[in-house]
Parts: structure tokens; C-alpha cells; sequence
């Protein structure tokens, strides 16, 4: 499913307007996307977002075989809940 197949079935279900559907899915994104920023955004039967700090490390070029260096960076991760409600 990607973006617009989602904000169809959200007008779908809720009888908004696909322009509402879109500005509500935006609204939701953007809270979790800054929200995770400073903790863990759990939501109950679905899941946890949040942002992780990967290390720095060595790696290899599959291309040239040659050795790299893996900067340090910041990832966002999702886990799932062991029994999500749907």
C-alpha cells in the first residue's frame, strides 16, 4: 500500500474528503516523525517509533572490494507490537 492508497481508505472509512484524508495522514506523520526526535512515540496495539544512534564503522564497497569507513548517523526504527489490534 503506499501514501495515496492509504489516504484513500482513510477517507473511505471516515467520510472525509481525500484532501482531508491527506492533511490529517501529513498531520499525524510530521508528530511522529518529530516527536520520536526526543522519545519514543509508542502507540498501543500498533507500535513504537523512535530514533536510534548507529556507530561508526568499517565496511566494504561491494563494487571495488575496497575498505570503507561508515560514518556515525542517527536512523529511525519502528518496532511492532507483539499483538497489534486490527
Amino acid at each position: 500500500m503506499n501514501k495515496q492508497e492509504l489516504v484513500d481508505a482513510v477517507a473511505k472509512e471516515t467520510g472525509l474528503t481525500k484532501t482531508d484524508s491527506a492533511h490529517a495522514l501529513e498531520a499525524v506523520l510530521k508528530h511522529v516523525t518529530k516527536g520520536s526526535k526526543k522519545a519514543p512515540v509508542q502507540l498501543a496495539g500498533f507500535g513504537t517509533f523512535k530514533v536510534v544512534k548507529r556507530k561508526a564503522r568499517n565496511g566494504v564497497n561491494p563494487a571495488t572490494g575496497k575498505k570503507i569507513k561508515i560514518p556515525a548517523r542517527k536512523a529511525f526504527t519502528f518496532k511492532a507490537s507483539k499483538n497489534p489490534k486490527y
